[in-house]
């Protein structure tokens, strides 16, 4: 198998129900920090190779996030518009059920929500079997933000070590769904001033800032943030050149690449999305004097919020570790960043948390 290494993967399950016809595949990376934690996705073209790379990422995300979790993932193969979708998540809970919660702990990711863990906690017979749950079985939903919120903590950090006043720092944001939308609410309540923001069909650019009551009322009555009153209606691609203290890449992958990143005129990077841009693309804007704040630092607020839920934690004490460990792991990433790399510094710090429990684990068993 071309991507085993010294970190994993630990284990690969495929399975197939023949009464369904639903196909799966589970990835457990590393469980040397804790079970393995990472979302299912259900997608047509799912492969091994995808999950794995995914699992990988979450090895890394959960340990610098330092929480007792190791890395998972995991598919369905599938249309998420089947209309047998209930059928096949419970099928595919069945099958994996040997691994959870010991092994691994799914959680919602692409095309899946509350109501398919439901399905897949119901099935297996314990609430402990995925997060991301309903709030009336214990679960920490999405809508609470804690994705958004994190990534607002980190360009708080952000913002202090290049010594820029939050008061009036000024802000741009890719993406205006869960995770743009509580960045926005979070940085404008300390006094971040947002001047551009973009969905789908379009950005808003208004030098004085936009407030985030307004935003929220015209994206629910319009369709888009684009038709903000008064506000200089940009094609979506436009955000990137804005110019502003922070850009917050926060919807999709590769968003920043060879043919733009010569406009940017961000100070700061926090991605709020994942991948938004090579690491070869990130290491020449920090030759540019940016500061990037890497995916996995910046958008660990919502497996933070998954560990509390899995102990049972509530909605006050998600807050406070997400505060926590997401403002100790940003500065910790910025005092190791060597040359500007700080995804160089992050991957380090999270392969040493790693390692150090892997050598625990092998040195705490008995000898045969």
């Amino acid at each position: 198998m071309p991507f085993e290494d010294a970190i994993g993967p630990e284990k690969i399950l495929q399975v197939y129900d023949p009464i369904t016809k639903m196909q799966g595949v589970v990835v457990i990376d590393n469980t040397a920090l804790g079970p393995g934690k990472g979302g299912i996705r259900m997608v047509p073209d799912i492969t091994t190779e995808e999950v794995f790379g995914l699992a990988r990422a979450m090895t890394w995300k959960n340990a610098l996030a330092d929480i007792p979790f190791g890395g998972a993932k995991s598919g369905i193969k599938a249309s998420a518009s089947n209309s047998h979708k209930a059928q096949l998540v419970a099928a595919f809970a069945e099958k994996i059920a040997e691994l959870v919660p010991k092994t691994y702990i799914p959680g919602p990711d692409m095309n899946m929500g509350e109501g398919d863990m439901k399905i897949i906690a119901e099935t297996i017979g314990t609430p402990k079997a995925a997060t991301g749950k309903p709030a009336s079985m214990g679960g920490l939903p999405h809508e609470l933000g804690s994705t958004g919120y994190g990534v607002a903590l980190s360009t708080q950090v952000a913002l202090e070590h290049a010594k820029i006043p939050i008061e009036g720092a000024t802000v741009a944001i890719e993406g205006f769904g869960n995770v743009g939308t509580f960045t926005a609410k979070h940085l404008s309540s300390w006094g971040a001033k947002i001047v551009a923001v973009s969905d789908s069909k379009g950005a808003a650019y208004l030098e004085g800032g936009l407030d985030f009551e307004t935003l929220m009322r015209v994206k629910k009555e319009k369709g888009t943030v684009a038709a903000y009153p008064g506000a200089k209606v940009l094609e979506a691609r436009e955000l990137f050149s804005v110019k502003c203290d922070v850009l917050i890449p926060g919807a999709r992958p590769d968003v920043i690449h060879a043919g733009n990143m010569h406009s940017i005129k961000a100070k700061i990077i926090v991605e709020a999305a994942n991948i938004p841009m090579r690491h070869e693309i990130e290491q020449q804007l920090a030759k540019r004097g940016i500061l990037i704040i890497p995916d996995f630092v910046a958008n660990a607020g919502g497996v933070i919020s998954s560990y509390v839920e899995f102990i049972g934690g509530s909605e006050k004490e998600m807050f406070s570790m997400v505060k926590e460990k997401i403002t100790a792991n940003t500065r910790l990433v910025l005092e190791k960043a060597k040359n500007g790399d700080l995804r160089a510094a992050a991957l380090a710090i999270a392969e040493e948390r790693v390692i150090d429990a892997m050598e625990r684990r092998r040195n705490s068993k008995p000898p045969r």
